[in-house]
Order: structure tokens, then C-alpha cells, then sequence
């Protein structure tokens, strides 16, 4: 895995939670969590943390990681994209001319993938493809739950279909945020929504648990105090 690069986007600033990245979550940072999944698969070479954040890098060097540069303000924002934090540190490793064909990006607010979820989802992937991407089966199915007002204010389903029970309604996935290999000669010509070859690698609900406001951090907290010591 010589040509991969992970990418661990982990700026400072959070509406949702404030600082949540840096929080401590069973007794680390919430990107410890993150970091030591990567540590599981890749060399600390290969793994980059892009943040503004000094404390959150004192951290990660003290892991074992060395932080290549301090993301510049202007993609640190909440206006900041995705896609903007992954081309600014590919063109980085570009000019240390460095051969990246393969991106692994890790959201550290997916406390509870592990080293193996990142090893199985590799393996799903060639570079015929523009990215695998981790999956829950979502509980909001469109066929069934989901509906969108129509011109005269009625609800109407997201997504016709004559299902009585949910569990006839044919399966749908929703992306759970834990893990995305990307082609990089794809996320170079297309946004990540744009790609069109695209494989599922799906996960278990407790596992692809993302945290974005203050009601997933106590049930973070919860599956930590109810699986201390676990597998």
C-alpha cells in the first residue's frame, strides 16, 4: 500500500459540538480514536492530519505522527469543503513529489471503526472504480418513511412504491461517514457526489455511529461505558 494516503480532516472549529475533536471521549481525544485505527493498517508516513488546531497537532505528534502542515485558515472555516481539505493536501504530497494514486479518508467523528472495518473495506477496492465507500442500512427508508411536501402543501412519498411493510421495501443505504477510498485521479475531476462507480462496504449500526451533535456524544458515551473492555 506505497501509494496510499490517508487523510484525517480534523479542524477546530464545530458548531454541533463545540472543539468536539480534541473532546475527550473514553479517556482520549476523539481523534485518538481515528488515528489509532489508521495506525492499525498504514505506516505514520502515510497518515496525514489536516487541522488548524495546535493542540489538536501537539496531540497527534505525540502519537506517533508527524503533521506536515497547519491547514491554512481559508479551508478551516465552516464554509470549507471536503473536497477543497482533500485537494489542498494532495497537491501538498504532489509537490514533495510523492506518487498518491489511492485516498483513504477517516472521519474522526467515527469513533467506533476500527482497524479491521479499514482493512475489509480495502479489499473491496481496484482502481477500476472511483471510490468504496462505508454504509448502514438506513432506517429512514424513502419507499416507506420518507416523504417531501408536494405544490399544494400535501406529503407525498420520497420514492413510490406499494409496500405495507417496511421490511418488503427493498433495501436502501446511507452513508455512515467512517470510511472512503478514493481514486485519486477521480476526486481530482469530480466532487465526491458526482462519482458514479461507487461500491458499498457495509458496517454494523454501533459501529458507523457518527457524531455530529451533542445527543451523539452522550450516546457515544454511552456505547463506551456499554462495551468497555469488548472487542
Amino acid at each position: 500500500m506505497k501509494d496510499f494516503l490517508v487523510i484525517i480532516p480534523a479542524r477546530a472549529g464545530s458548531k454541533g459540538v463545540p472543539g468536539k475533536n480534541r473532546k475527550i471521549l473514553g479517556g482520549i481525544p476523539l481523534i485518538g480514536h481515528t488515528v489509532f485505527a489508521a495506525l492499525e493498517v498504514f505506516e505514520p508516513h502515510q497518515i496525514c492530519v489536516s487541522t488548524d488546531d495546535l493542540e489538536i497537532i501537539k496531540y497527534v505528534e505525540s502519537a506517533g505522527l508527524n503533521v506536515p502542515f497547519v491547514r491554512p485558515d481559508y479551508l478551516s472555516g465552516d464554509d470549507a469543503s471536503t473536497h477543497e481539505v482533500i485537494l489542498h493536501a494532495l497537491d501538498f504530497y504532489k509537490h514533495k513529489e510523492l506518487n498518491i494514486s489511492t485516498l483513504v479518508l477517516l472521519q474522526p467523528t467515527s469513533p467506533f471503526r476500527k482497524g479491521h472495518h479499514i482493512r475489509e473495506a480495502l479489499n473491496l477496492y481496484s482502481n477500476c472504480m472511483d471510490m468504496v465507500v462505508s454504509v448502514t442500512k438506513t432506517k429512514a427508508n424513502p419507499y416507506f418513511v420518507l416523504f417531501e411536501e408536494d405544490e399544494n402543501g400535501y406529503l407525498q412519498k420520497s420514492k413510490k412504491g406499494n409496500f405495507i411493510r417496511r421490511q418488503d421495501a427493498p433495501e436502501v443505504w446511507e452513508y455512515n461517514g467512517a470510511i472512503y477510498i478514493i481514486n485519486v485521479e477521480s476526486i481530482r475531476q469530480m466532487k465526491l457526489n458526482e462519482f458514479t462507480k461507487v461500491k458499498k462496504y457495509v458496517m454494523e449500526e454501533v459501529s458507523s455511529h457518527d457524531i455530529d451533535t451533542n445527543l451523539d456524544w452522550m450516546i457515544a458515551e454511552t456505547i463506551i461505558k456499554n462495551t468497555s473492555g469488548q472487542e
